[in-house]
C-alpha cells in the first residue's frame, strides 16, 4: 500500500534500510536507536520488577510520545485518527503473520481467545488477561517444525515499523512468559505489535521492517508455551498508544481476517 511505502522516507535521523542501521543527521537529536535502548531497558526492568508500575508508566509514556513526535516532525509524515481508523479497516495494510497459513489457524472459532480486561503492561504480577490472538501451526510432536513441510514456520511482520526491542536469551526453565519476543513500533498506526514464543529471532533493535518481511521462526519459548499442554503457536498482541502515551490493547482479529496471505 502506498502509505506503507512512504514510511521508509520518514525517519528523521534516518534508517538506512539496506544496512538496517540507524544514522543521525542532527547531532542534537536522539537517535532512533536510543529509543530502542530505553524501551528495551524499561521492559526488562518491568519483567524483573526493578521499577515500580507508576515509574514504568511515566517512562513508557515519555518514550512513546517522544518517538511519535520524532516521526511526526517529518514534513512527509501525516496521520490522524481518521486515517488510522481507515487503515485498520483495510486488509491490504496488514500481512497475515504466519507464512503458509490462513485465518483457520487462529485459536478458537471467532477469535474468542482475546481477553483484554485486566491487562497491565507495567505490573508483572498482574495475571489473567490475554489481550492477544494465538495462531497455531501443525506440530503434533512439538519440535517447532511444520508436520507437513518438515520445515520451521516463518513469522512475518504484520505491518511495517521499527524494531524497538527483542529477547533472544530465553532458556527452558525460565519463568519469563513471553520467551523470545519482538516489539515493533508502527508509526502510521502509532502502535506496538508484540510477537512472542519464537524459537529464533531474525531482526535487531533499530531495524526497519517491511510488512510481510520474515522477522522470526515460530517456537515454543516462554514459561507456559514450553509446556507439553500448549500447542505450538504465535502470541500476537497489539497496543494502541493513547494521547497520554500509554498503551491500550486492541483485538487484532478483524485485521487478521482481512490480512494478505503469504505462501
Amino acid at each position: 500500500m502506498r502509505v506503507a511505502g512512504i514510511v521508509g522516507a520518514l525517519l528523521i535521523g534516518g534508517l538506512n534500510v539496506a544496512s538496517s542501521q540507524v544514522n543521525i543527521s542532527n547531532a542534537d537529536e536522539p537517535s532512533l536507536y536510543s529509543y530502542c535502548q530505553r524501551f528495551q531497558t524499561l521492559y526488562t526492568q518491568i519483567r524483573v520488577q526493578s521499577v515500580t508500575p507508576d515509574s514504568a508508566r511515566k517512562e513508557f509514556s515519555r518514550i512513546m510520545n517522544e518517538l511519535q513526535t520524532r516521526f511526526r516532525s517529518s514534513e512527509t509524515y501525516h496521520q490522524d485518527s481518521l486515517q488510522r481508523d481507515s487503515l485498520q479497516r483495510t486488509g491490504h495494510y496488514f500481512t497475515f503473520p504466519i507464512r503458509g497459513y490462513t485465518t483457520s489457524a487462529i485459536g478458537g472459532t471467532h477469535g474468542e481467545g482475546y481477553r483484554g480486561t485486566g491487562f497491565d503492561l507495567f505490573d508483572y504480577n498482574v495475571r489473567g488477561s490475554h489481550p492477544a490472538q494465538d495462531i497455531f501451526i501443525r506440530d503434533r510432536n512439538q519440535d517447532n517444525v511444520d508436520d507437513l513441510t518438515g520445515k520451521p514456520v516463518d513469522i512475518l511482520a504484520m505491518s511495517s515499523g521499527l524494531v524497538l526491542a527483542i529477547e533472544t536469551a530465553w532458556k527452558p526453565g525460565s519463568e519469563y512468559r513471553g520467551g523470545n519476543w519482538i516489539w515493533v513500533y508502527d508509526p502510521i498506526m502509532n502502535g506496538l505489535f508484540y510477537y512472542a514464543h519464537n524459537s529464533q529471532v531474525d531482526v535487531t533493535p533499530g531495524q526497519w521492517v517491511q510488512t510481510g518481511q520474515k522477522i522470526a521462526e515460530m517456537g515454543r519459548s516462554g514459561f507456559n508455551a514450553y509446556k507439553a499442554r500448549s500447542p505450538t503457536h504465535l502470541h500476537l498482541m497489539y497496543l494502541q498508544i493513547q494521547p497520554d502515551g500509554l498503551p491500550l490493547p486492541l483485538n487484532t482479529y478483524t485485521w487478521l481476517l482481512k490480512a494478505k496471505l503469504s505462501k
